[in-house]
């Protein structure tokens, strides 16, 4: 079963100028993919594929989250996988639940609140 959800894709973050929600260039950065491990209703393994994005208007903050990418990376990392263990099998992830709990994770890495995580497509395959 494969699903996919899009809050807002990376390109279109970096095309926003503002305005309309979005992340402009000079303060969103993109962040590598991060994958969980899955369970299918049939038993099988699978992947949940999460695409993360920062945007963080904040400069010093920016600055911050720049140099705590490896961090923030295994924040993401264990969040997904937490996440991905209370999925039923062969049900479509909580979209919603699972970018709490990536904010959560972004938050307590960076000790404030101030940088917006953005979701690209979540797949779980």
């Amino acid at each position: 079963m494969a699903t996919a959800a899009t809050t807002l894709p990376p390109e279109a973050a970096k095309a926003s100028s503002g305005g309309g929600g979005g992340a402009s260039a000079d303060t969103y950065l993109r962040l590598p993919i991060v994958t969980a491990s899955i369970l299918h209703g049939d038993g099988r393994r699978g992947v949940l594929s999460i695409e993360t994005g920062l945007d963080t208007p904040d400069a010093a903050l920016r600055l911050r989250v720049q140099q705590s990418t490896p961090r923030l990376r295994a924040a993401y990392n264990t969040a997904a996988q937490t996440f991905a263990n209370g999925l039923r099998p062969g049900m479509p992830p909580d979209i919603d639940r699972l970018a709490n709990a990536l904010q959560a994770a972004t938050n307590t890495v960076m000790g404030r609140p101030g940088a917006r995580l953005l979701l690209g497509s979540v797949m779980a395959v």
